[in-house]
């Protein structure tokens, strides 16, 4: 025999009906919004993968046809992942490859196209500031100096900043503006670890130009060493 519910529990399951009733609705809608959401990132963290595991597969593709050579081959390959994946870092890895690759066998306009191509789309600012570092030096090659200087143009990332600065030198030293040029190779000298060995190459710049960026670092130590001679 079934057991009677008391009045209490029945106040209880009433009032549990009521609430269902007036928010039922609400509540199934939004635990659908939720693991529709979870299920959602899910497949794009699957679709992530995929592309990259895709990506991967397709730069190697790249890396073979620049071993070959054959120009024809990293064309279309590169012409294939931009397509395809040209929001991976694999992408952008891919034409600073193929840019090196153009640049060696002397076809700049490839070069030039392929450096442009990742720095105007990357995400990565890194490989965005590799290609503008590379493209402002082929077009210094090429004596397009404005157009070389404005690649230089705006902020750069804290890592490259200095290199940066020694290829605005650069420039601005081939114009003749040798003050302007001191100016940036200074920056560059200070903005350069101590130990990096791109910091010497940058002294030399300097030394061209007349200056020693070492003279009043080195100046204090020789006094102080002669005081303590006297004494």
């Amino acid at each position: 025999m079934a057991k009677h519910l008391d009045l209490e529990e029945q106040e209880q399951l009433d009032e549990l009906k009521h609430f269902w009733k007036q928010y039922g609705d609400l509540i199934t809608w939004g635990l659908i919004a939720v693991f529709g959401v979870f299920a959602a990132w899910n497949g794009y963290q699957y679709w992530q993968r995929s592309q990259a595991a895709q990506a991967s597969v397709m730069y190697d593709e790249i890396e073979r046809a620049v071993l070959s050579g054959d120009q024809a081959r990293i064309d279309r390959s590169l012409a294939d992942m931009k397509d395809r994946f040209g929001s991976t870092t694999y992408a952008q890895q891919a034409g600073l490859l193929a840019a090196r690759a153009y640049y060696d066998k002397g076809n700049l306009e490839a070069s030039r196209a392929a450096l442009t191509g990742v720095a105007e789309k990357a995400s990565d600012e890194g490989y965005q500031a590799i290609a503008r570092l590379r493209l402002a030096g082929l077009l210094l090659e090429k004596k397009a100096y404005d157009e070389a200087l404005q690649q230089l143009s705006g902020s750069f990332p804290k890592d490259f900043s200095a290199l940066a600065a020694d290829r605005r030198g650069d420039i601005l030293a081939a114009q003749g503006k040798k003050a302007e040029a001191k100016t940036e190779y200074e920056k560059a000298y200070k903005g350069l670890d101590e130990r990096a060995e791109y910091r010497r190459l940058v002294e030399v710049k300097l030394n061209a130009l007349g200056v020693d960026p070492t003279a009043g670092s080195a100046k204090p130590t020789t006094t102080a060493a002669n005081a303590e001679v006297k004494k």
